[in-house]
């Protein structure tokens, strides 16, 4: 069954142009050629990613503290089986006849529920340290896009003339900078995927999740076929303004306004450039320039299908990021990171009171204990 199905999924009339197969990727003449079986490097670096992440987390804690992160004292909510139950099996956000409901099961007055469920949400939000932990990504993106660049810059005729990357397709020599590029790629967002569950989850985590699949889907498709040239470029591309996104990160939780500010500016403006208006172009040359040299087939069909995918993330991605940058430019506002759930606060100024009365005075949301009293007192 599984040979069939096999044999039915990589059959030749699927992912090769008419009169090309699998026979003309084999090696000969001292040339090689990328191979599906190549594919599994990918799991192994994917650890390797995990670990290295691990580690960073493990270093990014001091990191935080000499780059000034702060964590906002989050007053938590009182336990409460009633609460805590509709909190977890119906709603976060309950509705005005829930509220008038729980209200007479437990005595709270509707001002008291409405504090206990911000507060318990705030609860489930993640910390700025758990933010800043995952800055790692950080580094990988400067790196592979210096990776990249000097896999393509030195004579690579492609990266200057997109009609380059389909000369003499499929039969395209395999370089070893192609083959740690491609590996160290499909590692990174296998990696991503496999640890979406533990990641800060955002507005957008459902586009993150087709993001990560599309990639990998991608990476791995132009892979097999060889599509490595135009593989190559796109992944380029990608990492070209992502660490700027990633830097911007870290200030704002280091609390760095400036930096943060014009750092997403500049990177607003490389996200745009890149990606609505030269991943576009790509997307055209790899449309049009293949179907001068051969047939349409079912291969170039996904290929492409994939790419517009990803155009699609781009566009949604984009609609956040002028927005930002619109309210930074129009008043000076702080950046903050719309698909993020931002703290939600209590009522200060009546809540403060409140908590003078029980606790005494607060300071950063502890009580400040007098020790200026006698023993008599």
């Amino acid at each position: 069954m599984l040979s069939e199905l096999s044999e039915w999924f990589w059959q030749e009339e699927l992912w090769f142009p008419k009169g090309l197969g699998w026979a003309d990727l084999e090696d000969r003449d001292g040339r090689v050629y990328a191979k599906a079986r190549d594919l599994w490097m990918a799991l192994p670096m994917a650890l390797v990613f995990l670990i290295i992440r691990q580690m960073f987390e493990t270093v990014a804690i001091p990191l935080a503290s000499l780059l000034g992160v702060r964590e906002t004292v989050r007053l938590k909510a009182p336990h409460n089986p009633t609460l805590e139950s509709h909190y977890c099996n119906v709603t976060k956000y309950p509705t005005q006849t829930s509220i008038a409901r729980l209200c007479k099961q437990t005595g709270y007055s509707e001002r008291q529920l409405q504090r206990w469920f911000r507060r318990r949400r705030n609860q489930d939000r993640p910390s700025l340290l758990k933010k800043f932990r995952e800055a790692w990504r950080f580094t990988f993106y400067l790196l592979a896009f210096i990776a990249g660049l000097v896999a393509l810059i030195d004579q690579k005729p492609w990266l200057y003339d997109l009609k380059e990357m389909w000369k003499d397709f499929p039969v395209l020599t395999l370089l070893p900078s192609q083959y740690w590029y491609y590996m160290i790629e499909l590692g990174f967002y296998s990696s991503l995927l496999f640890s979406l569950a533990s990641d800060v989850k955002r507005k957008d985590f459902k586009e993150q999740i087709v993001h990560h699949v599309a990639t990998i889907l991608l990476i791995s498709f132009s892979w097999c076929v060889n599509y490595i040239r135009a593989g190559t470029l796109i992944m380029l591309l990608h990492d070209s303004s992502d660490y700027l996104l990633e830097s911007a990160k870290m200030f704002n939780y280091a609390g760095w306004r400036n930096a943060c500010n014009y750092l997403f500016i500049v990177f607003a403006a490389f996200f745009i450039f890149t990606r609505l208006v030269i991943f576009p172009f790509i997307i055209y040359c790899t449309w049009v320039y293949p179907v001068t040299i051969y047939e349409p087939f079912f291969g170039y069909y996904f290929f492409n299908g994939l790419l517009m995918i990803l155009q699609c993330l781009h566009i949604f991605w984009a609609v956040f990021i002028i927005r930002i940058a619109i309210r930074f430019l129009t008043d000076s506002a702080k950046v903050n990171d719309d698909r993020s759930d931002k703290d939600e606060t209590d009522d200060s100024e009546e809540e403060e009171e409140e908590e003078k009365m029980k606790n005494g005075p607060l300071q950063n949301g502890h009580t400040v204990h007098n020790n200026n009293h006698s023993k008599t007192e």
